[in-house]
């Protein structure tokens, strides 16, 4: 157990932010290279791979054994942004109280790799009919550069992938997509005194918002999955800003929202008829519009019900698997032919909050679930 608090309080005291804001962005690298030395140690072939698109960032993947299929242990190594004032310690100190961990990343995500490598000590890679691999990623909470970079390698190859997100140990096979998207209509700015010195990119924005509304309620009829809690897609209408004082005529708008697609859809689709209908609404009133993304996006993830890890995972557990609406890096391992399914320790309801914590009693039965995966994923490789 020292060796483990030991990691954990390693992996929380080293900073990996990763944001949007240049301002609050920060290199992954010095979490990777620990993680490096320690799997190194229990013999692992490790590979450090930047980022191409951001080569101070790095992913990892590192593998016990030989052959092919295998199991995946996933995770990413950075965290959200946070806000000091509002923690009870600091949030790069493990601390010990309440029967809980506290720190950064310890449900979202970092102590899962502590307990992974934990797990990992009893096993040798002679036990190995198929390997292990562990895959440490950058920019999860960001760009979601690391897995697309997987993705464009090709790598890794494996049979099964299991992704550490805090889920309480229990397994999810499916979750929405996220997509972030910017409407910017443009006029015409002139004197408010007289409305044919302009063309109110405002008033063409109320027409489009008015068709994005119709758009959500057409989708929710069309789309239905009750699986999820909220069983159809979401669309949220976030930001918006237009123009710059009231007496002149708005020039520009532009509306940001949130849409968050269920497993059925295709987001590439979906956007293009968003496309069409808004350029139907504006059509011959001389204003511009331009539909675009805010962020790359995250597609929906569905691995079927009766595949062998599902089936496993709901065996080991003893909970059906199920279906949530936040987002992991999930569909892009099974992108790369893997069954995948998202399991780890800790609370989803204590990602991105001040003080947040692992609970002390979801240390033991992770260890434990993750050596009976590895023992039947890459031991008795019988699944």
């Amino acid at each position: 157990m020292i060796k483990l608090i030991e990691s954990l309080r390693t992996l929380i005291a080293t900073p990996s932010v990763s944001c949007v804001n240049p301002a609050f962005d920060q290199s992954n690298r010095p979490v990777i290279d620990h993680l490096a030395t320690w799997l190194t140690d229990l013999g692992f072939s490790v590979e450090i791979l930047p980022l191409p698109t951001q080569p101070h960032k790095a992913n990892l993947i590192a593998t016990l054994g030989k052959g092919s299929g295998g199991l995946v242990l996933a995770g990413h190594t950075d965290t959200v942004p946070f806000d000091a004032q509002r923690w009870q310690s600091d949030p790069f100190k493990l601390s010990e109280r309440d029967d809980r961990l506290y720190g950064l990343g310890t449900a979202d995500m970092k102590s899962f790799f502590g307990l992974a490598i934990e797990a990992i000590r009893q096993f040798r890679a002679s036990d190995f009919k198929e390997p292990l691999i562990i895959i440490a990623t950058a920019d999860e909470e960001s760009s979601m550069d690391g897995a697309t970079a997987l993705v464009e390698l090709g790598r890794p190859k494996a049979r099964y992938a299991i992704v550490g997100e805090p889920t309480y140990l229990q397994p999810i096979r499916a979750h929405k997509g996220i997509m972030m998207e910017s409407i910017r209509v443009t006029g015409r700015a002139g004197h408010s005194s007289d409305p044919s010195l302009g063309n109110s990119a405002l008033e063409g924005m109320h027409a489009v918002i008015a068709e994005v509304l119709h758009f959500r309620k057409d989708i929710q009829q069309r789309y239905r999955d009750i699986h999820f809690k909220v069983p159809y897609p979401t669309l949220n209408l976030g930001h918006i800003h237009g123009g710059d004082n009231p007496n002149r005529i708005c020039g520009e708008c532009e509306l940001q929202f949130d849409l968050r697609p269920l497993p059925a859809m295709d987001p590439q689709a979906i956007r293009a008829e968003l496309q069409q209908r808004l350029q139907t609404t504006l059509a011959n009133t001389g204003l511009d519009l331009q539909l675009q993304p805010l962020i790359q996006g995250t597609p929906p993830m569905h691995t079927d019900a009766t595949t062998a890890i599902v089936r496993l995972a709901e065996k080991l557990t003893g909970h059906a698997a199920q279906a949530v609406a936040f987002c992991t890096e999930g569909p892009y391992y099974n992108q790369l032919g893997m069954q995948t399914i998202i399991l780890g320790p800790g609370h989803i309801d204590q990602a991105h909050q001040p003080d947040e914590y692992l609970a002390l009693d979801q240390i033991h039965p992770t260890v434990q679930l993750l050596q009976q995966f590895i023992q039947r994923c890459c031991v008795q490789a019988d699944v």
